[in-house]
């Protein structure tokens, strides 16, 4: 058992995290099977042959929605856990881990639905916020000892 409220609490929102992270890979699957548009030659002869060896806009936007996250989440996962050991509030780091959750959930969506402009941008942003506002806190608390 966990002992550390706040790390517990960060365990938590990082596990919902990968598991949107794995959602946004199987949506990317999903597409490219109904659009038939397959990255690799063999995928593409094993569903109907070489002509589906090709590129589909909606099959590229679901991927850079996938690699947008292992951008910001992968950093967060990272900060987060270093920033649990700072022996922060709970209830400003848990502030902290749901923001980043909250704004990460709609960057995805604003990215899979094509939400208008600056819907993504604005999540993008607001999920970066608290990733400046921990590594801030990391950097204070281990200053002295660099």
């Amino acid at each position: 058992m966990i002992r550390n409220e706040v790390f517990s609490c960060f365990v938590f929102y990082a596990v919902l995290l990968v598991i949107k992270m794995y959602t946004i890979a199987v949506i990317t699957g999903q597409v490219r099977l109904r659009k038939k548009a397959f990255a690799n030659p063999e995928d593409a002869l094993r569903h109907g042959g070489l002509q589906f060896h090709r590129e589909d806009p909606y099959v590229e936007r679901c991927r850079r929605a996938h690699l947008n996250d292992l951008e910001n989440i992968l950093p967060f996962l990272f900060l987060g856990a270093v920033y649990s050991l700072t022996g922060p509030s709970l209830t400003v780091a848990r502030l902290h881990f749901l923001v980043f959750f909250l704004a990460r959930v709609l960057h995805s969506l604003a990215y899979l639905l094509a939400l208008r402009a600056p819907t993504r941008s604005l999540a993008y942003t607001a999920a970066q916020v608290p990733c400046v506002s921990m590594a801030v806190q990391i950097l204070m608390s281990v200053a002295a000892y660099a």
